[in-house]
């Protein structure tokens, strides 16, 4: 370019920038819009309105569900086909919630699942297999738990599962090996005191669970929000998408335990026996667990299972003193 045209250039610039500024206002900003999204639910999030109690039938009666079939000797001396089956296979496939804090869970560091119930199922292993590493894991959503034991995918199922009726009806239990209580999750400082303080309140639930129809039956004025797992119910809590979480308080303490704005709130709600679930029909399976619950009762076993996840929850309380119906 030629100084002579430079020059031109620079004058029509100057010429059209007067120009603008003589055409009135200054040339505004853009003015930011941005707004607050609240954070995306959990997938496979249900809300389920509950204003007035639900219609449920009424729940079946068998005498007391928790008793279970005595057990027999453990070792190589115990039999029977389901045990022959699963001795062939080599292996002893447990279903179990993979995300369970304190009861089931990922260890960071080394990837094994670990926790109580893992380790209640690692010592059936070492009894019927002679080794508690002889085990194959198998995520299950509370919801599919007594699916997969009526289908058999799984040998049995340790997975806070509650001893009721209704449940008897489709699997078999051991005799209880925990015993919990369904209290309230709530922020530290929200007021929220107890199930009494959650009508009105949005509580959030897995479904599947007997802490469902607990919440719905006793305080149908929450709105619950049902959930695939206790984890997401701690997210959405967090998000403040609900007010309270409610299950059982040794589940609730893994959550708590996570996050230290929280706390474990109010009385129980109901008591919750916990029993490894079985397949109908596997009547010797039943009684070989119930020998190996019986063995980590005497031996120290579970004393030292809960010591070293279940502490925080107080000082042991010992084992749950099993019920034979036999």
């Amino acid at each position: 370019m030629r100084a002579g045209h430079g020059l031109v250039a620079v004058a029509l610039v100057t010429v059209a920038l007067v120009g603008g500024c003589a055409g009135g206002s200054p040339t505004s900003l853009p003015t930011n819009t941005a707004k607050y999204t609240e954070p995306p639910l959990p997938a496979k999030v249900i809300p389920v309105l509950t204003d007035s109690p639900t219609p449920t039938a009424a729940a079946p009666q068998c005498g007391d569900p928790t008793a279970s079939l005595r057990p027999t000797g453990l070792g190589s001396a115990a039999g029977g086909p389901t045990i022959d089956a699963i001795r062939a296979r080599g292996r002893l496939v447990v279903g179990l919630d993979a995300g369970s804090n304190l009861f089931s869970f990922r260890d960071p560091t080394s990837g094994a699942i670990v926790g109580f119930d893992a380790d209640i199922a690692r010592e059936i292993a070492r009894d019927l297999l002679g080794s508690p590493d002889l085990i194959e894991y198998r995520t299950l959503g509370s919801a599919d738990r007594e699916r997969a034991l009526q289908n058999r995918d799984v040998d049995l199922v340790a997975k806070t599962m509650t001893i009721n009726c209704e449940r008897r009806q489709k699997v078999t239990f051991s005799t209880v090996y925990y015993r919990s209580n369904q209290r309230v999750l709530a922020m530290k400082n929200s007021g929220i005191n107890g199930i009494a303080d959650l009508a009105g309140k949005r509580v959030c639930i897995v479904r599947g669970t007997t802490s469902l129809d607990h919440m719905r039956h006793d305080q149908p004025a929450a709105t619950i929000l049902t959930v695939p797992t206790w984890a997401d119910c701690l997210v959405v809590l967090q998000q403040r998408q609900v007010d309270a979480a409610s299950t059982d308080d040794s589940i609730l303490a893994g959550l708590a335990a996570q996050d230290p704005y929280t706390a474990v709130v109010g009385d129980s709600i109901s008591v919750e026996p916990y029993g490894i679930g079985i397949p109908k029909g596997d009547d010797d399976l039943v009684r070989f667990v119930n020998g190996t619950l019986e063995r980590i009762r005497h031996d120290g076993t579970w004393d030292r299972i809960y010591r070293q996840w279940l502490s925080l929850l107080g000082p042991s309380p010992g084992p749950p003193a099993p019920n034979y119906a036999d």
